[in-house]
């Protein structure tokens, strides 16, 4: 089966045909232009769309708070202004007459680190990003839980540190202001200003810098902390953490380390893994959804 998968990032619109076995081809990339608004996306993503033949169904996987319900886009902070309220599934559907589910991004790769990456063999997990800010998605029994209205997993937006720093969303101390790659670099560059991404700084980190060193260790006990509170939420089986920063194997070795401290013994069954999916975690996750979806309705109608 022919699926055409597509993730909307905030820099870059990955695209690719998908099929039921987590194949993927024809993958291409484009620049999202995000601050151009939220209708130029969708015009781009549309052309992107266009230049595949024969797909039968169409997966989307986006940033943003996403009713996947109805397809919208609830919410989209100003990384891609004018973004909230589009019905995208509705854009998609009326364009090529085809089956269009849409999902948030982090939700997307959790579902294909489920499927085809770290998840397997897991029911019950949690699949938390750290870059920008942090997201957040839960699965259980191998199924994403969205909540009341798909808004489920906003872990970057747990309080941690109360009266502490602002966060976008309006509150104070939100678990994204600390436990960020932004917030890592935050810190760093009070140290030395040129340190404007978690690349430099773990070079410095690999020189011996005794100052990045505590802040980076800083840093790693405050997505131990949010973790601690999320386990204890959840008490999942599994744990997949990903972010590009996330590919420095002391960051994981130290959580694996810290974390089994901090938890009561019993929810201590569980493990801690990074992402495999890298790049295609989102299109993988897309293409599960809206082909389960697929397969659904036609059971249906067959019946």
């Amino acid at each position: 089966m022919r699926i055409l998968a597509i993730d909307i990032g905030g820099t870059a619109i990955k695209s690719a045909i998908a099929n039921e076995k987590g194949e993927i081809t024809e993958l291409k990339e484009h620049a999202t232009n995000a601050k151009e608004g939220g209708p130029a996306v969708m015009k781009t993503a549309l052309e992107i769309a266009h230049s595949y033949q024969d797909f039968e169904c169409i997966g989307i996987s986006t940033t943003g708070q996403v009713d996947s319900k109805r397809g919208v886009i609830v919410y989209a902070n100003e990384n891609v202004p004018h973004y909230t309220g589009t019905n995208v599934k509705k854009l998609f559907e009326d364009e090529f007459h085809v089956l269009t589910c849409v999902e948030n991004d982090v939700n997307c790769a959790a579902v294909g680190e489920t499927h085809y990456g770290a998840g397997r063999g897991l029911h019950d997990l949690l699949c938390i990003t750290y870059g920008t800010g942090v997201g957040g998605a839960i699965v259980i029994n191998r199924q994403i839980y969205g909540g009341a209205h798909g808004l489920a997993g906003e872990f970057g937006h747990l309080i941690t540190h109360p009266n502490g720093r602002q966060c976008g969303c309006g509150q104070h101390g939100c678990y994204e202001q600390y436990a960020s790659t932004t917030a890592l670099v935050r810190e760093a560059r009070k140290v030395d200003p040129s340190l404007y991404n978690g690349r430099l700084i773990f070079e410095e980190w690999h020189k011996g810098n005794t100052a990045i060193r505590m802040i980076v260790d800083d840093w790693i006990d405050e997505i131990v902390f949010g973790l601690v509170t999320l386990v204890h939420i959840f008490n999942p089986n599994g744990i997949i953490l990903g972010g590009g920063i996330l590919s420095e194997p002391y960051i994981e070795n130290e959580i694996n380390k810290r974390i089994y401290k901090r938890v009561m013994q019993s929810y201590s069954d569980f493990r801690v893994v990074k992402a495999e999916l890298k790049n295609t975690a989102g299109l993988l996750g897309a293409s599960v959804i809206v082909f389960k979806k697929y397969l659904l309705i036609h059971l249906l109608d067959l019946w």
